[in-house]
């Protein structure tokens, strides 16, 4: 069976180097030239904890080969997987002119049948407009070639991806026929056998499991985050609140951290892309965009807390921000809370000393030089008059607080991801403010 899987951005890369892992050869499609030639050298254009490792162990074992050219192998391709970009439109919506060239590609060249499965994450309906565009193809051709179209949407997490793929909690995969079941389930065998569920939907279903799955999540995330700005209200902890609620089993504990809002590649556009689609078919998803509404709010919480406190007065103040990636483990800044944070640190006339672990590069790609960069955490610390956590990196988790009180002008920590105890803050003389529990 001859696979091939066009895109090698986070999803594509990842479920290639993943399936080749359990022994599977398939060659890698991206139109970007410099990239492909990096990969065949085993360098990965991401950041993921363990991809490189696999990546260079499979094109070495020759079950990796990376080309340009989707054409090319067409003739021969009996599986095609889409995990092209599907970027949010001005209006929200996704944009899937990426998805359709992929179909148009396979029609204008292939020869025999061809299961396309749609691995990007796209909108309900998007299955139809994959089969129309190869269709028209192979009519201009004047030629009949069967293919099916499935949906095998991702969920992975970026900073675990590799461990989600390998260890799934389910595999979605949307078919309209037995043959395309048949082959799926022949791609995924190595997973069922370790005990990982595969679950068989139509099309629709399984295209809009993913935005629903997305969907619930950052409603979790905003939920609490409103909770918690109650709870400084109220006098409440929503730490503790945090452990009452997640100790019913109707609930659950996941996603119920307090912090300065969600970002990164999915959940953003997941949830734009989602209340567009409703919208298209006349539905308001009411709680959906309330859920967009307070993450934009909570995006800015840390500037407001740091204004708070020096009433307005922000002209010059040196301030140290740790974290610039949307979360641990990675290095992607796709609507990344700190570049809200940064806006509004730079409007009000602060100078910012930056330090992530893995981001930099990235952040000099996407702000240039919104930030003055440093070395490590205590040179960010060095001469500040706040700090301000905004991603929970290992490194960040224990601070030498005399060290952190001697090098501060003002020895202020603002901790939007709760990760310190703000009695020990309060012993060693650092004033400490956090997400949802007034310290002070």
């Amino acid at each position: 069976m001859k696979i091939v899987i066009v895109g090698t951005g986070y999803v594509g890369l990842v479920t290639a180097t993943c399936l080749s892992e359990v022994g599977l050869n398939l060659f890698c499609v991206d139109v970007d030239k410099d990239k492909i030639e990096k990969l065949k050298q085993g360098i990965s254009p991401i950041y993921e904890p363990g991809l490189d490792d696999m990546l260079q162990r499979n094109i070495q074992k020759e079950r990796l080969i990376f080309t340009t050219s989707l054409a090319e192998l067409m003739p021969e391709v009996d599986v095609v997987f889409s995990a092209v970009g599907t970027p949010p439109d001005e209006d929200g919506s996704a944009d899937l002119q990426y998805v359709l060239d992929v179909a148009k590609t396979i029609g204008k060249n292939m020869q025999k049948y061809v299961l396309i499965i749609t691995k990007s994450t796209v909108p309900v309906g998007t299955a139809k407009l994959v089969r129309n565009a190869v269709q028209q193809e192979l009519d201009k051709r004047g030629v009949h070639i069967e293919f099916d179209v499935a949906s095998n949407p991702e969920f992975l997490k970026e900073g675990d991806a590799i461990n989600d793929f390998m260890k799934p909690d389910r595999i979605v995969c949307g078919v309209s026929s037995p043959k395309a079941q048949q082959i799926l389930e022949k791609i995924y065998a190595p997973f069922v056998l370790n005990g990982h569920p595969v679950i068989f939907t139509d099309i629709a279903s399984a295209e809009m499991i993913k935005y629903a799955a997305n969907a619930m999540l950052a409603t979790r995330i905003s939920f609490m985050n409103d909770i918690a700005n109650l709870c400084e209200i109220v006098g409440a902890d929503v730490n503790m609140v945090r452990k009452g609620i997640g100790s019913d089993t109707r609930i659950g504990a996941k996603f119920l951290y307090a912090g300065t809002g969600y970002g990164g590649s999915c959940f953003p556009k997941d949830v734009k892309a989602l209340i567009k689609t409703a919208d298209t078919y006349g539905y308001s998803l009411e709680i959906l965009k309330s859920v967009e509404q307070v993450n934009d709010r909570q995006k800015t919480i840390l500037f407001d807390k740091l204004n708070l406190y020096y009433k307005g007065d922000l002209k010059g103040k040196r301030i140290a921000l740790l974290g610039l990636a949307f979360k641990p483990n990675t290095d992607d800044m796709r609507e990344a809370p700190a570049i809200s944070l940064i806006e509004k640190l730079n409007e009000a006339g602060c100078v910012i000393y930056a330090y992530d672990p893995v981001a930099m590069d990235e952040s000099k790609r996407k702000i240039g030089n919104a930030v003055h960069y440093c070395k490590n955490l205590y040179e960010t610390l060095e001469d500040a008059e706040a700090m301000l956590l905004v991603t929970e990196w290992t490194e960040f988790r224990i601070l030498d607080l005399k060290k952190v009180k001697s090098l501060m002008k003002n020895a202020i920590v603002f901790d939007g991801r709760n990760i310190y105890n703000d009695q020990e803050m309060k012993n060693n003389g650092v004033t400490y403010f956090c997400i949802g529990k007034n310290t002070q």
